[in-house]
């Protein structure tokens, strides 16, 4: 969690760092694309929404909306804000399911009491503990996120935000003002003991204490559970299902079961989707 120059936040501020070229290669570039929907289904993931059963989701920092392109095809309502009007004027051209809002998540969220059964973030949060103005306070503008964001869940809802952590003092900073606002949970990591697949998860519940989820580790890949290559896959077999259904779809069902047993919960294995059949009986 060392510091960096090559950091965006250190480069400018987000309004102006996400120009039109940046949020272009939102749309474009199909790596960014690949981890952006890899850290979504696992944001969603820890969110822990009922199975089988719409909800009304928040997206904090949507950009381009490819976190809304996975809730969309998880079956799921949303709501996008973000700051850069580019990276939203992408997200129109792409003709996103969800509704989008300009706004600065510093200055507190503009929704009514209760209003979403979750929340998930990626990769925008840490762009507050910056003091892009004389005006902005890093723990004033976190506490006044977090507050808003407390209000507007609906009770024992869960936020999930992805983040890049500059080092402890950060984190820190961050669960202080969360912790501060009314939120109870922590940190999950997965792939704590890789450089370059650990992913920081903050966790938080709204209202009701919850059990923190376990991250992920070496133990799944061994068992043959890739996130990287699932999610990736997933990707490419939804895209190729213009005017389909996704939801109960085959490929739909596998993954469900697929994120159940990551979940360990127990799993049915003889379906007609998993090449295993019951023996006949007579």
């Amino acid at each position: 969690m060392s510091s960096s120059c090559r950091r965006p936040e250190h480069m400018a501020p987000p309004e102006v760092f996400y120009n039109e070229d940046e949020a272009k290669k939102y749309s474009q570039n199909s790596r960014m694309i690949e981890i952006q929907t890899q850290m979504s289904e696992r944001a969603v993931e820890l969110l822990s929404l009922p199975e089988d059963q719409p909800c009304y989701l928040l997206d904090v920092g949507c950009g381009s909306g490819l976190s809304g392109d996975y809730l969309t095809e998880a079956g799921h309502y949303w709501v996008g804000v973000d700051i850069s009007t580019a990276m939203l004027d992408v997200a129109l051209q792409r003709d996103v399911e969800g509704d989008l809002l300009l706004g600065d998540m510093g200055e507190g969220l503009p929704f009514r009491p209760g209003m979403f059964d979750g929340c998930i973030s990626i990769s925008a949060l840490q762009w507050l503990c910056n003091a892009d103005k004389k005006t902005h306070s890093p723990p004033k503008r976190l506490y006044r996120f977090f507050s808003t964001l407390y209000s507007s869940l609906a009770r024992g809802a869960r936020a999930v935000f992805q983040i890049y952590p500059e080092n402890s003092e950060q984190l820190e900073l961050i669960t202080a003002q969360a912790m501060k606002a009314g939120f109870t949970g922590g940190m999950v990591i997965d792939y704590p003991n890789s450089s370059k697949a650990k992913k920081f998860f903050l966790c938080l519940f709204a209202g009701v204490s919850g059990v923190l989820p376990k991250g992920l580790d070496t133990e799944s890949t061994n068992r043959g559970v890739s996130n990287q290559a699932q999610f990736t896959s997933q990707r490419s077999r939804f895209k190729n299902m213009k005017g389909k259904s996704v939801k109960k779809s085959k490929d739909w069902i596998v993954e469900k079961k697929e994120r159940r047993r990551r979940q360990g919960k127990d799993v049915r294995a003889d379906t007609k989707y998993t090449g295993r059949h019951r023996k006949p009986r007579f």
